[in-house]
């Protein structure tokens, strides 16, 4: 099975469901800040992505997401971060997932942005903030491990971001 080779986070629950997806580390050059969303019902950071369609490409996938959740469309460059394979409580549709979850960095040409396209259980609100904002969002909330997986991708992000030359922020 593929999912033995992959990083695994999260902790096995019971009754997890499967659904296979991915996220994007949004960074944007000129504000030098990464969008993220925030759910109005718990306060909780978000990386915009989610389940992919049947027969959908992972980077489609992730894009399509992206679109949906921000509004955002207006990309300059696009990389495959990782996949893994994670275990966590979906607070936005309140069950129990396992899922192999792929993550891409997408380093915005603009910040423009479109209408998003949320769905009935997205309370969403946009923002651009700093790494240090998402972590201590999401570390502060992390007892049972649902956010490992986002972490280790934020991290991977933003490391490449700045390899890249593109978080200022970021130094070698």
């Amino acid at each position: 099975m593929e999912d033995e080779n992959l990083l695994e986070f999260g902790i096995k629950r019971e009754n997890e469901e499967r659904r296979d997806g991915g996220c994007a580390v949004v960074f944007d050059p000129e504000s030098q800040k990464y969008a993220v969303y925030i759910n109005t019902k718990n306060g909780i950071y978000g990386l915009f992505g989610g389940g992919f369609n049947e027969g959908e490409d992972e980077k489609e996938g992730v894009l399509r997401e992206l679109r949906e959740e921000s509004g955002l469309y207006d990309f300059l460059y696009i990389e495959k971060i990782d996949k893994v394979l994670t275990h966590y409580f979906n607070s936005n549709k309140e069950v129990n997932r396992v899922a192999t979850a792929v993550c891409f960095l997408v380093i915005l040409k603009s910040s423009d942005r479109k209408d998003p396209k949320l769905e009935e259980h997205e309370k969403f609100e946009f923002i651009f903030t700093e790494p240090k904002e998402i972590m201590n969002n999401w570390q502060s909330r992390n007892q049972n491990k649902d956010y490992d997986h986002w972490i280790y991708f934020l991290k991977k992000g933003t490391e490449r971001a700045g390899k890249l030359g593109y978080d200022k922020k970021i130094t070698e």
